[in-house]
């Protein structure tokens, strides 16, 4: 009983209240035919309201704004704002106040007050203001603490408290893949290809500011979501960039290593951190939300001891006539090698020159140029495979089949061939 009568004996009053962007009135509009009872009554009622649009009463959204009436959805990226008022409702002057703001997460307790110095004196229906924001970073349960202090005329210090609890929502269902792409030409080796996919989980529309992709030191990133038309270059989602609830996006991203990176093969197998997505949009009336990914992992590709590519190989080749192409061996292991190679035939790849030849000693991460002739019996796409590796030391075999294709074509007539 005693602390009841403490409660209502403070001499302040705290109230707190969360800003938001209003909302548009909206109206259930109620018609019928002129040819029913009521006429045009229901159209002339509609017409006198004042939170409709003239010449467009039936539309369910009017010109006016309406205030929040409760505290609404919290998502995660977003900014929290409060509104903070301490209000004497006694007719004494009160001396010391210090409000404090102190939000609890899960993880951590933040101070969210402006100032932490204490007001000398508060007179009667006067009030102190603060308004507080912080960007929303954890998802999960959310406590507001405002806590209040002050000094009566005769000098007794009070003590007072409330909390505030708010459950902070996921906005986004962001999933990612990575596809390692290993071209045959020296230049585009290496690539990286991330698909993002991003979807709205709120209930309410989205316009993506910005989907962009951060690249880590190593790499250069190429956002693939543009198309070029005539000079200039669209969005491939179109003009209006909404997503509407529960809609998913797929961006695509394209990444390359640096040039002082792209030769170190050992470092960029080992390399499993791309980057971090960074995505920006907007709501009700141009609320921003923002969100960060963390750093973005793939699973290294696995070239294994010795690395086998192509950096030069025709496109098209005559039946039976030989041709060059120019082997890249890369030694991807923390060894030196020393390495022979074996050319074997398959039924329409024949290679041309001496197999089992020494190609000598290869040290860690360092790499040669092999130029080598073959010849195909068979027309068509066909793949080129034969090709063995052998490290002496170890007495290790590695075999390379599907290393390219190539189109052969007959140049005779047809009755020739």
């Amino acid at each position: 009983m005693d602390v009841n009568q403490a409660k209502q004996e403070h001499l302040l009053a705290l109230k707190v209240m969360r800003l938001t962007k209003p909302t548009l009135f909206t109206n259930l509009p109620v018609t019928c035919e002129d040819r029913d009872l009521p006429g045009d009554l229901f159209g002339q009622l509609m017409r006198e309201d004042p939170s409709t649009i003239k010449g467009a009463e039936t539309l369910m959204l009017g010109e006016m704004l309406t205030l929040p009436q409760n505290f609404g959805n919290i998502f995660l990226g977003e900014t929290f704002s409060s509104y903070i008022s301490v209000h004497n409702d006694s007719n004494q002057i009160v001396k010391d106040i210090l409000v404090k703001a102190d939000l609890q997460t899960s993880s951590q307790r933040l101070n969210l007050s402006a100032s932490n110095s204490a007001v000398a004196e508060l007179k009667p229906e006067c009030c102190i203001d603060d308004v507080i924001h912080h960007e929303v970073k954890e998802i999960g349960t959310h406590i507001l603490v405002c806590a209040v202090s002050y000094t009566t005329q005769h000098g007794e210090k009070l003590y007072f408290r409330k909390f505030f609890k708010f459950q902070v929502l996921k906005p986004l269902d962001v999933k990612t893949k990575f596809y390692n792409a290993e071209s045959d030409l020296s230049s585009v080796t290496d690539e990286v290809f991330l698909e993002a996919q991003i979807q709205n989980i709120t209930t309410s529309p989205m316009f993506m500011e910005k989907v962009s992709l951060e690249p880590s030191m190593m790499y250069n990133v190429t956002e693939l979501n543009m198309v070029t038309c005539g000079n200039e270059e669209a969005s491939t989602f179109g003009k209006m960039s909404y997503l509407q609830p529960m809609d998913t996006r797929q961006y695509l991203y394209c990444l390359k290593p640096k040039p002082e990176y792209a030769e170190k093969a050992g470092v960029i197998k080992g390399v499993t951190v791309i980057g971090k997505l960074d995505i920006v949009w907007k709501t009700n009336l141009g609320e921003r939300g923002r969100l960060q990914t963390s750093q973005l992992q793939r699973m290294a590709p696995g070239y294994g001891d010795i690395r086998l590519s192509l950096e030069m190989i025709p496109d098209t080749v005559n039946l039976e006539e030989p041709f060059d192409i120019i082997c890249k061996i890369t030694n991807c292991s923390e060894r030196t090698m020393d390495l022979v190679l074996e050319m074997c035939n398959t039924r329409s790849i024949h290679w041309c020159g001496v197999s089992g030849r020494q190609l000598g000693k290869l040290s860690p991460g360092s790499s040669l140029s092999l130029p080598l002739t073959l010849l195909s019996s068979v027309q068509g796409l066909q793949s080129i495979s034969g090709l063995r590796l052998t490290d002496t030391f170890l007495k290790r075999t590695y075999e390379y089949d599907d290393i390219a294709q190539v189109c052969v074509v007959c140049p005779y007539t047809s009755n020739e061939c």
